[in-house]
């Protein structure tokens, strides 16, 4: 008897007892994936409970259906092979509506409001390359506090230096927005550490932003583009041994940190030769007004801007994005611009939301493909 049919034949029979569910439930893993059906289950009181997944182009919402004479409750959604979808439950009593985790569920990701469940569907796997590896050297963190900048305040930010650094050796250069959570939420020191042990990443230097206020600075703010252009690059190439070419420059970033690693190249043409842009938020207009709320306004006034006069901020840029985001269709309208100005593209889409796992998940092929390591370059 296959899981699906399983639940059935538990909807269909007669014990419905608390034993009868607990021992059903032990019985299997959830979320229960067979095939393209992933069926979700939570067992209690209430009055109804809703699957509240990230999917865009499915309701966020959709209800579970307890089984009569019991306390379980089920949905069935179907997805297809290599998806991820971040997800929580929505339980209502009365006028008490409260989002949690699946309890049985142990898969959870974490991001800078909290954490959702996650489901894996089949054929989706978590990269080997983002856990510790043992045989891996570790490269090394430090904070460096600008007192000077173009926002009137003191910034820190994160350098993050390879395993056998020498400063006999020169390094390609890495500006990482939103670097805090790129270390907290998507791995990143540890996947710059294996895949420079595997050959697969040329060893570089990496400078790790901690914006103020993002959503201001980050939608072309010339104070952003001047701190990044004028006080980091400049610092790090005087104090680091980094090649100090445009070939060698990287800015890379995702959401709203997309959207700023575009504008600092757009304002600085010739500088940053590489971009890695991930789920960037490039929203715009043809006509008429916007609808994704006020905070997307300098957003949208910049990315009509570039889409009129794109020049040629940068030689090779990585785009990647979730087909479950509601920002699929911009990132998908960008790619064609960003050719026609003779810039070097890849673009690649997952199964997957706007969320940090999705891009931490990408991070492989576009590093690689970006600063290639000798064995990648060797293989291909």
């Amino acid at each position: 008897m296959s899981p699906l049919q399983a639940i059935h034949h538990y909807r269909r029979g007669p014990d419905h007892g608390p034993d009868s569910a607990a021992r059903f439930l032990a019985e299997h893993s959830w979320p229960l994936v067979e095939g393209a059906h992933v069926t979700f289950a939570w067992r209690g009181g209430a009055d109804a409970v809703n699957l509240r997944h990230f999917v865009f182009g499915l309701p966020s919402t959709m209800p579970m259906h307890r089984i009569e004479g019991g306390d379980l409750w089920f949905t069935t959604l179907q997805l297809p092979a290599r998806s991820r979808v971040e997800y929580k439950l929505e339980i209502v009593r009365g006028d008490s509506r409260e989002w949690i985790r699946d309890p049985l569920n142990p898969v959870v990701a974490h991001d800078p409001f909290g954490g959702n469940s996650v489901c894996q569907a089949d054929g989706y796997s978590t990269p080997e390359w983002i856990e510790p590896d043992p045989e891996a050297r570790c490269g090394t963190l430090e904070d460096i506090t600008f007192a000077r900048t173009p926002f009137g305040e003191a910034r820190r930010v994160s350098l993050y230096l390879p395993a056998r650094f020498r400063r006999t050796r020169r390094y390609p250069l890495l500006i990482v927005h939103d670097g805090g959570d790129y270390l907290a939420f998507a791995r990143l020191k540890t996947v710059l550490d294996n895949l420079i042990h595997r050959g697969e990443v040329a060893p570089l230097i990496a400078v790790l932003t901690h914006p103020g206020d993002r959503l201001r600075e980050y939608p072309d703010d010339p104070r952003h583009a001047e701190f990044v252009a004028g006080t980091i690059l400049p610092w790090v190439e005087t104090n680091y041994p980094c090649f100090g070419t445009p070939a060698s420059r990287c800015l890379m970033g995702a959401s709203f940190g997309g959207v700023a690693a575009l504008s600092v190249a757009w304002r600085h043409p010739g500088v940053f030769g590489r971009l890695l842009l991930q789920s960037g938020s490039f929203a715009f207009t043809d006509i008429g007004e916007h609808q994704r709320g006020s905070a997307f306004d300098p957003v949208v006034r910049f990315v009509n801007r570039f889409r009129e006069e794109p020049g040629r901020p940068s030689e090779r840029v990585f785009v990647s994005c979730g087909t479950y985001e509601s920002l699929i269709y911009e990132n998908r309208s960008m790619v064609p611009l960003l050719q026609q100005t003779g810039m070097k593209v890849r673009y690649v889409e997952a199964r997957d939301g706007h969320n940090w796992e999705n891009w931490r998940d990408r991070l492989r092929e576009g590093l690689s493909w970006l600063f290639p390591g000798p064995l990648w370059m060797v293989y291909e």
